[in-house]
């Protein structure tokens, strides 16, 4: 019988740390959630420095390989909490709300993120010294706006009594949707750095995109289809109905792995399919997908990444130049765009300056910087440099949302505390 027994070891023995670290915060993120909203603090941020507490470079409670070694396994539990993420952001409004915002995402899509994407990678050239291939590969992995992160500054009681539903709506949905439509831009990256050609690049950028458009609007409207007759028969009891759309993401994230289609763009647009026919929008009190993900699985995550930060290659940036760079993309990838972007985009400078500003970066950008390190092998000075600003955007994002809530309100309303309609 001894043969069933586990076996204690290295291993077993920091997972058992893991799961009890990570359980124990998701019960404080929960007890303390309406707390959190009100404070400078957010999950991912408290996940991280958990993590980084836990890490050898603090008390050594587990001693995981840095992002450098262990990228393969970082990217598929990011690629996994994307989809789920990304779902839970096509159903967070009704069909409707979102066509009505169509035309002002699509400029939000092409030309803003195409210039982060190039403004990113001027900054790392300068800050750096990099050559344009390595530069570029850090541009186009930083510049979409992450969606498990701007999460908390678009929903909650805070946010949706201070925020106009317009610039909450089109700062989500623009999360949504470049973190699948970055892909494109990664390629091009790969090519200038490596041996993929351009031809082969924009190939395998027309098959990944279009195949995720088509799987994803089948998928989801099959999907929303059955719900609805299933609905109407009474064959679905309301315990299915939360974890329906879950699975969903997971039919199509799976599918698009074995199609070799963009999955985090495919899931999206399935979500868009799935709330077009759907009833979902109609039941927004059992829909509780949203807050569920965004602030309890993006916990193990950040713990990951904090107990696996490159301590060492960090210190290799030199910190001057660390500095310079993380100012730089915190200060010109984003804000400087949507200011430009003003007038096209009908966006008072209240609304500018605060879409300009929150546009973290985090979990979509760990997805592509491991992509790329699978792809072309990994390079310690990407994987250094793009998880320094990682961590830095949780911080910094992180303390100033309930600040940045708190200022947009009261510049909205004239320096009262009323609430903005």
């Amino acid at each position: 019988m001894d043969m069933f027994l586990p076996r204690p070891g290295k291993q077993t023995g920091m997972l058992n740390v893991l799961l009890t670290v990570v359980g124990a915060l998701g019960l404080v993120v929960a007890a303390l959630s309406g707390r959190l909203r009100h404070l400078p603090l957010s999950a991912p941020l408290l996940a991280l420095l958990t993590g980084m507490a836990l890490g050898p470079e603090a008390l050594g409670a587990v001693d995981l390989p840095t992002v450098v070694e262990g990228h393969k396994d970082l990217h598929e539990v990011s690629r996994l909490l994307l989809a789920v993420s990304v779902m839970a952001v096509a159903l967070r409004y009704p069909f409707h709300e979102v066509r009505a915002r169509a035309r002002p995402l699509l400029a939000l899509l092409i030309v803003a993120m195409a210039g982060m994407a190039l403004l990113t990678t001027v900054v790392s050239a300068a800050a750096l010294g990099l050559g344009l291939g390595t530069a570029a590969l850090l541009g186009a992995a930083l510049c979409p706006t992450d969606p498990v992160l701007a999460s908390s500054v678009v929903t909650g009681e805070p946010a949706e009594r201070g925020i106009t539903a317009r610039t909450r709506q089109l700062l989500s949905l623009e999360s949504g949707a470049n973190d699948g439509l970055a892909l494109p831009l990664v390629l091009a990256a790969v090519a200038i750095a490596g041996p993929l050609t351009g031809t082969r690049a924009l190939t395998e950028s027309l098959w990944q995109v279009w195949g995720a458009v088509v799987l994803g609007v089948a998928a989801g409207w099959l999907g929303g289809k059955v719900l609805r007759v299933a609905e109407r028969s009474g064959s679905i009891s309301p315990g299915p109905l939360l974890v329906y759309t879950l699975l969903l993401a997971l039919f199509v994230l799976g599918a698009s792995g074995l199609l070799r289609f963009d999955g985090v763009l495919a899931v999206f647009v399935s979500g868009l399919a799935f709330n077009a026919v759907s009833s979902v929008q109609e039941r927004t009190s059992e829909n509780k997908i949203d807050e569920a993900v965004n602030r309890f699985l993006v916990l193990p995550l950040f713990v990951l990444l904090g107990a696996m930060i490159p301590w060492r290659e960090w210190g290799e940036l030199g910190w001057w130049r660390a500095i310079l760079l993380v100012l730089g993309v915190l200060l010109v990838r984003r804000l400087p765009v949507l200011i430009a972007l003003r007038r096209p985009l009908s966006l008072s400078w209240r609304d500018a300056v605060f879409l300009g500003w929150f546009g973290p970066i985090g979990v979509s950008a760990l997805f592509y910087l491991t992509m790329e390190a699978h792809r072309l092998g990994a390079d310690p000075e990407v994987l250094a440099a793009g998880t320094l600003v990682i961590a830095v955007s949780t911080v910094v994002h992180g303390v100033t949302t309930a600040p940045g809530l708190a200022l947009y309100r009261r510049a909205a309303t004239g320096g009262t505390e009323e609430s903005v309609k």
